[in-house]
């Protein structure tokens, strides 16, 4: 029986997230040799033999049931990100690797084309970024000049010293939330080999990287917003929203930024366009494309 390593380190690191108080178990004072709740502690508070947890925890426990993670999740105080992650890596989603690089539709570039006052491009299942609009490029990166094999915003965002001084004291956080997401994603689809081979070679070149992997925080990306330092515009905030492709299984979503109306950063946004337009023209009359796409 081949274990489970996946939720065993994932239960393990949200049990000892948890402090007896934090789930009114009785600490009788002293201290614990283990951070966080013990195996017999949340074992009851899940409403399950102690032994069967252990084996949960040791990845051997086979068809381990809906009700008896539910009550894990419970007890473990687990939000739904981390909820869904649980049944994943308990019952992992079994799916056909794609073999061939993500293709994007006509419409899907000419949207891409149609959004000029604002920050617009397509990702796929790994933060690939498989198509973008030229706004993207003047504010985040400039993605037609990274090598298509580090065309992913996990590498800009640990690996790229200039697009990490761009993030400035946001930093930190957009690591942690992209880490988070590939977590995410590796409980979504175990087997994709390309995640695999994205998350072995970030810890290897980042030790920052392997530090937040090793944290199993686990979160999806529906909306947020990006700060940016912006080499010429300033301090840019720009909320964003993502939009699913439901129509294209090789692509994820679709990501959208706009800046608050009237503010500064739109102001701001609306200065890089016209900017951004002008040098397209230029590169154009040369021969180049304003916009990327990497199918």
């Amino acid at each position: 029986m081949a274990r489970n390593v996946g939720l065993g380190e994932f239960l393990r690191s949200r049990r000892a997230r948890l402090r007896p108080e934090d789930v009114g178990v009785p600490s009788y004072g002293g201290r614990r040799r283990v951070p966080g709740l013990r195996r017999e502690e949340l074992a009851q508070l899940a409403g399950v033999s102690v032994a069967y947890y252990i084996r949960l925890e040791q990845g051997t426990a086979d068809g381990v049931s809906t009700e008896v993670l539910d009550a894990i999740s419970r007890a473990l105080r687990l939000d739904g990100d981390e909820h869904t992650h649980l049944h994943r890596l308990a019952h992992p989603p079994r799916r056909t690797p794609a073999t061939a690089p993500p293709r994007l539709r006509a419409p899907l570039r000419h949207l891409l084309d149609s959004i000029t006052h604002a920050p617009a491009y397509v990702v796929g299942h790994h933060t690939n970024v498989v198509a973008w609009n030229r706004l993207t490029a003047a504010v985040f990166v400039d993605l037609a000049n990274v090598p298509a094999d580090e065309r992913t915003w996990s590498h800009q965002i640990h690996l790229n010293d200039d697009y990490r001084a761009r993030l400035g004291d946001n930093w930190p956080a957009v690591a942690r939330r992209n880490v988070a997401y590939l977590r995410f994603r590796a409980g979504e689809d175990p087997d994709d080999p390309r995640l695999r081979a994205l998350v072995d070679r970030l810890r290897e070149r980042s030790p920052e990287f392997g530090r937040m992997w090793s944290a199993h925080h686990v979160t999806d990306l529906t909306h947020g917003e990006a700060r940016i330092d912006h080499p010429e515009a300033g301090r840019l905030v720009l909320p964003f929203e993502t939009l699913h492709l439901p129509g294209d299984p090789d692509l994820s979503r679709l990501m959208l930024y706009a800046a608050e109306p009237g503010s500064p950063s739109e102001k701001a946004l609306r200065r890089l366009a016209e900017t951004s337009a002008l040098r397209s023209s230029a590169d154009l009359d040369g021969g180049t494309s304003p916009t990327g796409s990497t199918g």
